[in-house]
């Protein structure tokens, strides 16, 4: 008989996750405060979803790399967009 002594892999334990989707939005702020450019990335084709405050710069660089890239990953814990993933050598 087979043993069930092996760790349980939940969503909340998987750190690194490949964003299979993004979407950039913008809130208007009031007429007091500005407005905030939200950037949503779906992980592992919706397993997670994570939203991410940024600057209009940010949002302007940030929607050029991902353009450009056919893998990213994000890190959950640290908060971290990783890009350019290659293989040593490359």
């Amino acid at each position: 008989m087979a043993s069930n002594s092996g760790v349980r892999v939940t969503d909340n334990s998987i750190k690194i996750r490949q964003v299979s989707h993004y979407q950039f939005s913008f809130v208007a702020g009031s007429n007091t405060e500005a407005g905030v450019w939200t950037l949503q990335l779906v992980c592992d084709e919706g397993a997670w979803e994570e939203v991410l405050s940024l600057t209009a710069d940010d949002a302007d660089n940030l929607q050029d790399v991902l353009k450009h890239q056919d893998t990213v990953y994000y890190d959950v814990e640290r908060r971290v967009l990783m890009f350019g993933v290659a293989k040593p050598g490359s």
